[in-house]
């Protein structure tokens, strides 16, 4: 079966963005499960303290491994050391990602460039080197990619990041059913705001971070934020149950159901929310 209905105890479930943020908090949790990790992020300190978090905590944490997903070969490279020594995966989790907002006159070709690289191929080469040796073991398992709201909505200045997270959406959508006769499920992740170090790292291109009206925007969407760990419960409560959207709050979904089933006046209300949040960040010309 593709549900995990006897729990996440003895399975082995690999992780990306392991050092921080949802990744960090649902390596800890699939700890207390019971599970056996495999975990991977370009952030070695910060993995190193997940690890040994962790471990303290009673979690078995099978092999890690700082690298930069967006690096076919490194990814590849951890797949083949893993597969030669464990069996495969009974559950992979795409959590790492970037972000950049900007509109496409301030964007530049390495910020385009950066969020398919990271968001969509990064996962991809996951599955790549992944998911095959699942399908031939043949005992099922999961698929989890985390999207965003962005994967879902049209959030002002959001066209880098949401051309990767849609494409995120779409990929996890055909696979749900290229996957199911193998008894692998599918799920999508789509958070809104989650308090992670990606809100206070996400670049805003043209505008200065530092400028009081910029950081008052930031302390509010902040503000709305769910804590990682209670982002971490929603996420494996919906891998358990195969859900394919899984939301980390209420509002997203809610904001989902307006955009499908009114689009006219979602049109006129994102076509107004970008007036303003542009009115209000107020990006410098760019140079050169």
């Amino acid at each position: 079966m593709s549900r995990l209905d006897d729990g996440f105890a003895g399975k082995r479930c690999l992780l990306t963005g392991a050092a921080s943020g949802i990744g960090r908090a649902t390596a800890l949790r699939l700890a207390t499960h019971g599970a056996e990790l495999y975990l991977m992020d370009c952030d070695a300190d910060g993995l190193a303290a997940t690890v040994a978090d962790a471990r303290a905590l009673g979690g078995v944490v099978a092999a890690h491994r700082a690298l930069d997903i967006a690096d076919y070969d490194a990814v590849a490279a951890f797949a083949a050391d893993i597969h030669t020594r464990h069996q495969a995966m009974d559950v992979v989790m795409n959590i790492a990602g970037v972000s950049a907002w900007g509109t496409v006159d301030q964007l530049t070709h390495q910020h385009w460039k950066s969020m398919i690289d990271v968001n969509l191929m990064g996962p991809i080469h996951v599955i790549e080197t992944f998911l095959p040796p699942m399908v031939a073991a043949g005992r099922g398992g999961q698929l989890v990619n985390v999207s965003s709201a962005a994967g879902l909505v049209a959030l002002p200045w959001h066209a880098a990041y949401s051309a990767s997270k849609y494409g995120l959406r779409g990929l996890s959508e055909v696979l749900r059913f290229d996957l199911a006769r193998h008894r692998i499920g599918v799920s999508v992740v789509v958070p809104g705001a989650v308090k992670t170090p990606l809100v206070h790292s996400a670049q805003i291109v043209g505008v200065d971070r530092e400028d009081p009206r910029v950081q008052w925007w930031i302390r509010r969407f902040g503000g709305h934020a769910v804590a990682p760990e209670s982002a971490a419960k929603k996420i494996l409560r919906g891998v358990a149950g195969n859900r394919f959207l899984i939301y980390t709050s209420p509002d997203i979904r809610a904001l989902y159901l307006f955009k499908r089933t009114m689009w006219w006046p979602y049109s006129k209300v994102m076509e107004r929310v970008n007036v303003v949040f542009t009115r209000m960040l107020r990006p410098n010309p760019r140079r050169g």
